[in-house]
């Protein structure tokens, strides 16, 4: 199966709205050349700097470079009654924090606000990219590490240092990564910002309820965080998306068509009416195996020492029927298991004929359903298995987006 898309070719970063974020470390002034690139292609940057990162660099040079104010003062500044923390960070398609210090991290992960730039990280509700700097025993101390892994699990995307040269003279990992790595990582965000440009995805989310009478149902534990991140990173790649969703309390993405249903019937119905206008069906809803064999009409009454037999029938398999009727989709499964998790994806990938499987262990502690985080396996059609560490949902999303394309031939 190829999807087929229209190639794309203009520069991805022109005029895209960059905050670039500096907090107060030698590296300050690699900054300003990365500032230069930025701008040279075609980037709209607004610096933001913490309290002391002016004792490195003035903010009248990254004024200059950007051709825009600096926002660097939380008081005394003729724009702090227009709250112009808040409004940098409506319009900013992508937060970059160059150098990172450990302070700022510390205040990032712990939802501290003291100077210009923790403030306006805060108010900022997009993508963050953090290019880290400091001494390597200020890199390694468990308070930073764990201040680090608090940021990854919310999506805060790192820019590993390197080894090298440190200014306190020693040689250790805490050197700011190296400037053209910085510049590609960010060119890269914006690339896959339309990478998905011209494909139909339809996504399914959330559980589904199968009624046993008007005021109970049958369910399971699934908040469908992981079918609405994946909706929102591929309708942020530029997708067509159709998120067809059982009941959550979870916003739609902003743009994409949106569905609700209860029951695995209705998502059954929905699956097949939208299949033949998508490129690629991802099946991340929870979908209950079982519906009662006869809904009662009337509330099931507790009798006094009684008990009462439920009767269940399993539901329609909708992936199953979808391998009946599905003529170019790529079709994506998930496999959420408690025991033989490998094998029991590979048999499903092999009996509903998908192109691609994410299995997850819900029994281990801190993903799977709830979690903002999880852990996952991937497995294609060819039965390659590749093990992902533990992420948020949102990177997950991407990653599997990133597959999709790749085992499509890309673009």
């Amino acid at each position: 199966t190829i999807i087929k898309t229209s190639k794309i070719n203009f520069n991805f970063m022109k005029n895209k709205k960059i905050v670039l974020a500096v907090s107060a470390g030698i590296a300050v002034y690699k900054a300003v050349e990365l500032l230069r690139m930025l701008v040279k292609e075609g980037g709209d940057v607004r610096v933001v700097m913490s309290a002391n990162a002016g004792q490195f660099v003035t903010p009248l040079t990254f004024e200059s470079l950007s051709g825009n104010p600096v926002y660097h003062q939380l008081f005394n500044s003729e724009k702090s009654a227009d709250m112009e923390h808040i409004r940098v960070a409506e319009n900013a398609d992508l937060m970059l924090v160059v150098p990172a210090t450990a302070s700022i991290l510390g205040k990032m992960a712990n939802g501290l606000a003291d100077d210009a730039l923790s403030n306006l990280y805060l108010a900022f509700k997009g993508p963050v990219m953090v290019a880290p700097a400091m001494n390597e025993g200020m890199w390694s101390n468990l308070a930073v590490q764990k201040n680090i892994e608090q940021l990854k699990s919310r999506g805060v995307q790192f820019i590993d240092p390197e080894e090298g040269e440190l200014a306190c003279g020693t040689i250790g990992p805490g050197r700011l990564a190296n400037l053209d790595m910085i510049f590609s990582r960010v060119k890269s965000h914006f690339v896959k910002l339309q990478d998905l440009r011209g494909i139909k995805i339809l996504v399914t989310a959330g559980p589904t309820h199968e009624p046993l009478d008007p005021v109970r149902y049958l369910s399971n534990p699934s908040s469908g965080k992981m079918g609405y991140s994946i909706a929102g990173q591929a309708q942020a790649r530029g997708a067509e998306v159709i998120l067809i969703s059982g009941p959550t309390h979870l916003k739609p993405p902003a743009g994409a068509g949106f569905k609700s249903c209860k029951t695995a019937e209705e998502m059954n119905q929905l699956v097949k009416e939208f299949l033949p206008k998508c490129d690629v069906l991802i099946m991340s809803a929870a979908v209950g195996d079982f519906t009662a064999e006869k809904l009662e009409k009337e509330k099931i009454k507790k009798q006094r020492g009684a008990g009462w037999t439920l009767n269940l029938v399993p539901t329609k398999d909708i992936l199953m029927e979808v391998s009946r009727i599905k003529t170019h989709q790529f079709v994506v499964g998930f496999a959420a298991e408690t025991q033989n998790l490998v094998q029991s994806a590979l048999e499903k990938l092999r009996k509903k004929k998908l192109d691609l499987i994410v299995a997850n262990d819900i029994s281990a502690p801190g993903i799977g359903f709830q979690s903002d985080n999880n852990q996952v396996t991937l497995i294609n059609a060819d039965e390659k298995i590749e093990n992902l560490p533990r992420m948020s949902k949102k990177e997950i999303a991407d990653i599997l987006l990133d597959r999709i394309l790749l085992l499509n031939g890309g673009r």
